[in-house]
């Protein structure tokens, strides 16, 4: 694939049939992911703030989405099909620390991405949270009302909501925990931290009170590609693998596939800061975010993998084991039915 080219300050298409991606907030661990897997179908651009980004293929350029003037140029520039909004806080704990600042990027941004999304006729794809819902031991469908108990669950539920009711072109994926190597570096995430430790012989202590599900970033990106193909429209859907469990079974599960030793793995309880009706700030008991997979499989026709199954296919991902996205081989990961 040749680099993009930049005229006169314009982005522009290689091919008039070959779609567009925009990406606000490319520089985040799930927003480079994305965009180095649909770089190969798609033509991808994205936006950062203050973290400078390059991937290869990929045009990148700064852009505050809290800035209603660069959120326009950037769309009016590249005149996306659909555009991607990964921006935001993505931290429990950042999110109760900066409930204002959660808020204007997790909310605020998205709506000034969508008001010009409608203006350029631009498909806007946000990117939700199981966190949107309260904890409770049950599987969460679509159509159940958000309840959340975070700050991070409040504003991604405010911005779902908004989506849904102002938008005429839209596609929300709510997502459970997704994990990964990132391709910014100084941006370790846990999943990052967890392999490190476990190289360096170091002490993993991993929650055990928090049920989630997870899956590997690339699935996500696996449905993202299927319903730009299918054109996928003002749908909500959850993707998720299909079973839930702690941190510390997930990282006791990854030593198990990847061959590693678990013994340096304990049990612990990360901060989870949840609100009461009165807004204070509580430290919770055990939850569970388990999200229903009957709508995505149905629509899109594909089964979704367990936790298992996600890191089996990230083993072979990570050992380069006949997986190379150029050949759009990872799709066959995602199982049609």
């Amino acid at each position: 694939m040749k680099e993009n080219n930049v005229i006169d300050g314009n982005f522009q298409k290689p091919f008039a049939n070959q779609k567009t991606v925009l990406i606000f907030g490319i520089s985040s661990f799930v927003g480079s992911n994305i965009a180095q897997f649909l770089k190969y179908d798609y033509k991808v651009a994205g936006t950062y703030h203050t973290n400078h980004v390059e991937i290869p293929g990929v045009f990148t350029f700064p852009c505050d989405v809290l800035n209603k003037d660069a959120v326009q140029l950037a769309l009016y520039e590249t005149k996306p099909d659909i555009a991607i909004y990964c921006a935001g806080l993505s931290s429990t704990v950042d999110c109760s620390k900066a409930p204002e600042l959660a808020d204007a990027l997790n909310t605020i941004g998205l709506f000034n991405v969508n008001e010009y999304c409608q203006r350029y006729k631009s498909r806007v794809c946000f990117l939700s949270t199981a966190y949107v819902f309260g904890g409770e031991n049950k599987i969460y469908k679509e159509m159940d009302i958000p309840d959340p108990n975070t700050i991070f669950g409040k504003t991604k539920s405010s911005a779902e909501f908004y989506i849904q009711k102002s938008s005429l072109n839209y596609l929300i994926l709510r997502c459970c925990n997704l994990y990964g190597r990132s391709y910014v570096q100084n941006q370790e995430n846990w999943f990052e931290c967890i392999q490190r430790q476990l190289f360096e012989g170091e002490t993993v202590q991993a929650d055990d009170f928090l049920h989630t599900g997870f899956l590997d970033v690339n699935y996500l990106s696996m449905v993202l590609r299927l319903c730009i193909e299918r054109n996928v429209s003002n749908r909500l859907l959850q993707v998720t693998s299909t079973d839930v469990m702690t941190h510390y079974h997930f990282a006791k599960k990854y030593t198990e596939i990847f061959k590693d030793s678990g013994e340096k793995i304990s049990k612990g309880r990360w901060t989870y800061p949840i609100l009461d009706s009165t807004g204070i700030t509580l430290t919770s008991g055990p939850s569970y975010y388990q999200l229903g997979t009957q709508n995505i499989e149905g629509g899109l026709h594909v089964k979704m993998p367990s936790i298992e199954e996600s890191l089996n296919f990230t083993f072979r991902r990570f050992h380069g084991k006949g997986l190379d996205p150029k050949k759009g081989e990872t799709s066959s990961e995602l199982k049609f039915i």
